[in-house]
C-alpha cells in the first residue's frame, strides 16, 4: 500500500494514549499486476442492520462499463429500514470500502452481509463523522481494515472514549484510489458536527453525506462542534460538486433538487428563530414558539431537530444577533 502524506497511529487504535496524527491532505493508492479483480465499496445507511440482504435490480445511475452502485434491501431481521450500496469496479485488487459500520454489536453481521454479497475482503472503513451510530464497529474492523475519518471526527471519538480509533486521517480532502476507481473523502465545513465527511463517488457522480443529510429533520450537534450557519455553507460547497444522486445518513435516496430545499429550510429556520428572538421570546418559549406548518423540521415531533437541536439553536442565533 503505497501512502502519501500519512502518519499513521502507532499506539493502540482503542485507547486514548495514540500518537496524535496530523495529515494533510492525503491519497491511498493501491498497486498490484493483476488485472482481472474486482473493487466493491459498499455504503449503507445505519439505520438498521439487513441479514440474508440481495442485490435489488435496480442500480442509482446505471450500470456503467466499470462500475455499478447498486442497493441492497432485505428487511426480514432488521427493525428499521435500511438501504445498503455497493459500488462494483473492475480492478487491480479486489477489496470492499464501508462507509460507516454502525454499532458494536453489529460488526458480525456487517460482516455477514458483506460474505453474502462478495468474497473480497473489507480493506477500508470511511466514518462520515464520529456518532456511535456510524462508527460503532470500528474497532471490530481495526483488526481486518483501516478506518479513515476527519481529525475532528477523531479527535470527538477520543473526547468520548470511543473505542476504534481511526489510524488514518484527513484535514480538508483525501481520496482512496483502488484499480483505478477514485473514492474521494472531502470535509467541506461544519454542519452536524466539525468533523463531518462527504464521500464522493466521481464516476457515478454520487455522493453520500452522512448526517449532513436527513430527509426527516436534522441534529445539530452544538457539544462536538455543530452549527446551523456553518451547515448551510457546508451544503453550498456540497452543491458544488458535480453529482446528481446523494445518500443521506438517515432517510431514502435524494437528488440536487431536495439538498436544495434541505439548505433553504436550514435559512428558513434560521430566520424563523431570528424573528423570535427579536420579538423577545425566551429559551423555553421558542421550543413551541418556532413551530411554522411551512417547516417540516418544526412539525416532527420525534425529529432530532425538535426533540434535542433547539436550545443550542437559540443559543447560536441569539449569539448572531448581539
Amino acid at each position: 500500500m503505497l501512502v502519501d502524506g500519512i502518519h499513521v497511529h502507532t499506539g493502540s487504535s482503542s485507547t486514548q494514549s495514540a500518537t496524535e496524527v496530523q495529515i494533510a491532505d492525503v491519497q491511498i493508492a493501491d498497486q498490484t499486476t493483476s488485472n482481472d479483480s474486482k473493487t466493491v465499496v459498499f455504503g449503507r445507511h445505519h439505520s438498521g442492520i439487513i441479514s440474508g440482504a440481495k442485490v435489488d435490480s435496480d442500480t442509482i445511475n446505471g450500470t456503467r462499463d466499470h462500475f455499478k452502485l447498486s442497493m441492497i434491501r432485505d428487511l426480514q431481521n432488521s427493525s428499521d429500514s435500511c438501504d445498503v450500496y455497493i459500488f462494483v469496479s473492475l480492478g487491480v485488487r479486489p477489496s470492499v470500502i464501508l462507509i460507516d459500520d454502525k454499532f458494536p454489536q453489529d460488526f458480525e453481521e456487517i460482516q455477514s452481509l458483506v460474505a453474502s454479497v462478495s468474497a473480497l475482503p473489507v480493506r477500508y472503513v470511511i466514518n462520515t463523522h464520529h456518532h456511535g451510530d456510524h462508527s460503532g464497529s470500528n474497532a471490530g474492523f481495526l483488526e481486518v481494515a483501516e478506518i479513515v475519518a476527519h481529525k475532528n471526527a477523531r479527535d470527538n471519538m477520543l473526547r468520548g472514549n470511543q473505542e476504534g480509533l481511526p489510524r488514518l486521517v484527513y484535514t480538508n480532502s483525501t481520496a482512496i484510489y483502488l484499480g483505478g476507481v477514485e473514492v474521494q473523502a472531502f470535509h467541506l465545513g461544519t454542519g452536524h458536527t466539525n468533523g463531518d465527511s462527504v464521500v464522493y463517488f466521481p464516476d457515478l457522480k454520487t455522493i453520500h453525506g452522512g448526517d449532513l443529510l436527513h430527509t426527516t429533520a436534522p441534529f445539530l450537534d452544538y457539544a462536538n462542534g455543530g452549527s446551523s450557519r456553518g451547515w448551510v455553507s457546508t451544503l453550498n460547497a456540497m452543491l458544488a460538486l458535480d453529482f446528481d444522486t446523494a445518500i443521506p445518513g438517515h432517510g431514502g435516496i435524494m437528488n440536487r433538487r431536495d439538498i436544495l430545499n434541505f439548505r433553504n429550510q436550514m435559512e428558513s429556520v434560521r430566520q424563523r428563530m431570528a424573528e423570535l428572538i427579536r420579538a423577545g421570546v425566551s429559551a423555553d418559549e421558542a421550543s413551541e414558539q418556532i413551530k411554522d406548518p411551512g417547516l417540516s423540521w418544526t412539525q416532527a415531533e420525534d425529529g432530532l431537530f425538535m426533540r434535542r437541536s433547539v436550545p443550542g439553536f437559540y443559543a447560536e442565533i441569539a449569539a448572531e444577533l448581539e
